[in-house]
């Protein structure tokens, strides 16, 4: 049994010691094997991204901004304008990778701001520069999950029943998590939480990672199948629904792991608070409404045949295969930021946010 701060400092992506390469824990190999993976080129780190090996939108966005400079150093260009153009493909190439979560382009864009900003330096005082943004990008999320964890934790008391879809830990951001973060920050302060995480299929990432994490923790958890989300709060078991996020729209309209959608629904039918937690860098104020927001389709055998010694439906059985669905801000009860909790409207308070 892990203790509490293995769980809450897990290091889950990092550079390498001469900076050279990026070090994920390898997502789908879990809870069985913990495997570490070294990333150095360009298709590795495209490939560790689509394929989920590394997952979580503030992971995805800490694992960009380390592979874009690991890529950068790899350039071999004599001037600014060779560099930036090599640099350009790299980026644009990583970025096509998933095309929800808003956490890769904003940290791939915002390592590509150094790179335009800096044009009269030299590639090796670039370079410089692009290591320490992409630190800087880490460091900062430790501190964003932190404050989200704060903030979360007044939403909820000792004892309570909570609810959870997907996997927005330690595992998919640094530090605490975005929507588990409270439950960990209040573990630590002694307070008891009773968690039912939704094994979130196709992928079943809530059992093979939100379960891992809460029970390594020593948190109390029940895992349940999606399905099962309606009649534990008909039981009275819930008093609150906790999620993470992938893009929130200017209006509140929120882009989160498949099945997302279905929770909020419910929780309004049974009066249950819902949650939307996650770091600013996952709002994406250019994006105006959830319709704005494009939607990942993701390989039918995922469906059909993944995780099963055979296939569970005919070969000619067509799928439909999302990996996110649009949760209508109407259904949010607020959204917890590491500024602050967003209440309706959220046209107001997410542009409030922005001018703190």
């Amino acid at each position: 049994m892990c203790n509490l701060n293995e769980v809450t400092h897990i290091d889950n992506v990092r550079l390498s010691e001469d900076g050279k390469k990026v070090i994920i824990l390898n997502q789908t190999r879990l809870p069985n094997v913990t495997e570490y993976l070294t990333l150095g080129n360009a298709e590795e780190l495209y490939d560790a991204i689509f394929e989920l090996k590394v997952r979580g939108a503030p992971a995805i966005g800490i694992c960009a901004g380390y592979g874009i400079y690991v890529l950068a150093q790899s350039i071999n260009a004599d001037t600014y304008d060779e560099f930036y153009k090599e640099f350009v493909k790299h980026k644009d190439y990583l970025n096509s990778s998933r095309p929800t979560a808003v956490n890769l382009s904003w940290a791939l864009n915002r390592m590509e701001g150094i790179v335009t900003a800096n044009k009269e330096k030299t590639i090796p005082d670039i370079l410089k520069l692009l290591e320490e943004e992409c630190r800087a990008i880490h460091e900062e999320d430790i501190k964003m999950c932190t404050a989200i964890s704060e903030y979360g934790l007044t939403l909820i008391k000792d004892g309570d029943g909570i609810l959870t879809h997907c996997n927005a830990g330690p595992l998919a951001t640094s530090r605490y998590g975005t929507a588990l973060g409270p439950l960990f920050l209040g573990k630590e302060r002694g307070m008891n939480f009773k968690v039912f995480a939704d094994e979130t299929r196709p992928l079943l990432q809530g059992a093979r990672l939100t379960s891992y994490e809460l029970e390594k923790a020593g948190i109390d958890v029940t895992l349940i199948c999606d399905n099962m989300a309606g009649i534990v709060m008909k039981n009275g078991w819930i008093k609150a629904c906790f999620v993470g996020c992938d893009r929130i729209a200017a209006n509140g309209d929120t882009a989160n792991k498949i099945g997302t959608s279905g929770v909020a629904i419910l929780a309004q039918y049974y009066g249950i608070p819902f949650y939307v937690l996650g770091p600013t860098s996952t709002i994406d104020l250019n994006c105006q409404t959830g319709r704005d927001i494009e939607i990942e389709l993701r390989d039918p055998k995922e469906i059909k045949e993944k995780f099963y010694r055979e296939p569970m439906a005919l070969k000619e059985v067509k799928c439909y295969n999302p990996a996110f669905d649009i949760t209508d801000y109407s259904l949010i009860t607020a959204i917890v930021t590491e500024k602050g909790i967003c209440y309706p409207p959220f046209q107001d308070s997410i542009r409030a946010l922005f001018h703190k």
